[in-house]
């Protein structure tokens, strides 16, 4: 084992963050060693990455294993205490090449490290592209601002360089990604909104095809970004809501900013914009205080705002939150409301499926015989293509979580 080993948990900005580690240190001349990039929003990923830990030792008895991100970031203690890991860094430290380093060594000849540039992403034909960190909000089940900190934006400059680097290195797609994307700006002068910077992004490098957002808050959407989704053709028609839940006791409980009816509003307003546009959201079950009358309303959001790809999440507690304080739920009563909200997810998901077939799209090629279209549903097919390519393909099917695709001569 020479190459380095990055796996990595969580979020498209871990994803991204895990290509800048890559880059980090190589710079610094570490070889054959396993860095785990954990995530904190849940127990479970954090249980996952402590088995990722276990098996890295394994797998590699002489690797050096790093361990970093959300998880380390919060409790560096409980990760320097197990017995595989020989290194625990923080959300800053992780990406820097001199963390990488022995003790006292000096850097190799000076190399570009800048946090926010990176060459490309291993084994991905869709590029992500940090445009925030951290968050200013204290939802109540959330511990990630503790781990990210403030929001802070990338200056549209930088921005613009890394997706030219992308799109030079064939690119196709770029997903822009961040802890809290619509809070954008108000930390830069002039305080450009996430659609003004956008905007200029799509001006600045017309050679890129097509542009993605990650996550959005239903609150903060700004009209410049709802007449780009009008608009413009290259981004595409895909938005992902932070909803968390569907009533609005709980929403109110879990400290969010919108509404059950602002959450639908927003939906209906998006359809309206752009027909084909296919919604995704966040949704969790079983966090404190929830009814069944509340969870329904909940299940029954799916179906009024017309959610295709829904995330669900078991409440998870996280010690340090406010909601850790309130009444908890069985865990069994959360599970089984996982269980239920992700068979009403399914259902929708293969709803939208079945809507699609008959129609054309143009399929993004992430590997061979399966593909992305641009509302985000995945594609297989058996037709040859190149993978990293564009291929205008007729819907022809659907089948289980993605649809059937055949080249349009």
């Amino acid at each position: 084992m020479h190459e380095n080993e990055v796996i990595t948990f969580g979020c498209r900005l871990n994803a991204f963050e895990s290509e800048v580690i890559r880059r980090a240190a190589a710079a610094a001349g570490l070889t054959g060693a396993v860095i785990v990039n954990t995530c904190a929003v849940t127990a479970e990923a954090e249980r996952q990455a402590r088995q990722a830990i276990r098996r890295a030792r394994r797998q590699h008895p002489e690797a050096r294993i790093v361990v970093t991100g959300c998880a380390a970031h919060l409790s560096p203690e409980r990760y320097a205490a197990l017995p595989e890991v020989d290194r625990v860094l923080d959300n800053q430290a992780k990406l820097l090449p001199q963390s990488y380093l022995p003790e006292n060594a000096a850097l190799p000849d000076p190399i570009e490290t800048a946090p926010h540039l990176v060459d490309g992403f291993e084994g991905k034909c869709r590029a992500f592209l940090q445009v925030q960190q951290g968050c200013d909000h204290r939802c109540t089940f959330c511990i990630i601002p503790y781990a990210r900190g403030a929001s802070r934006s990338v200056p549209m400059g930088i921005i613009a360089d890394q997706a030219r680097r992308l799109v030079a290195a064939d690119y196709q797609e770029i997903v822009l990604t961040g802890v809290d994307m619509t809070a954008y700006g108000t930390d830069l002068p002039g305080r450009p909104s996430l659609g003004q910077m956008v905007r200029r992004l799509l001006a600045a490098v017309p050679e890129l095809q097509r542009l993605r957002l990650s996550s959005l808050d239903p609150a903060e959407i700004d009209a410049e970004l709802w007449r780009l989704l009008d608009e413009e053709e290259r981004l595409m028609p895909h938005l992902h809501l932070s909803l968390q839940a569907g009533d609005d006791l709980i929403l109110k409980r879990m400290k969010r900013r919108h509404s059950r009816d602002q959450a639908v509003a927003v939906a209906q307003h998006a359809r309206a914009l752009r027909p084909e546009v296919a919604l995704g959201a966040d949704l969790i079950a079983g966090f404190p205080t929830e009814t069944e009358e509340m969870f329904g309303r909940t299940v029954d959001l799916i179906g009024e705002c017309g959610l295709a790809f829904v995330h669900v999440f078991p409440y998870s507690m996280r010690a340090g939150t406010p909601a850790a304080r309130m009444p908890q739920l069985p865990g069994a009563v959360i599970k089984e409301r996982a269980v239920r909200l992700r068979a009403a997810a399914e259902a929708a998901l293969a709803a939208e499926l079945s809507a699609r077939v008959g129609s054309e799209t143009d399929v993004l090629i992430e590997r061979p015989g399966m593909g992305r279209a641009p509302f985000y549903a995945a594609v297989i097919f058996t037709t040859r293509g190149a993978v990293g390519t564009v291929q205008r393909m007729r819907l022809i099917g659907a089948s289980g979580r993605n649809l059937i695709g055949a080249a349009v001569q």
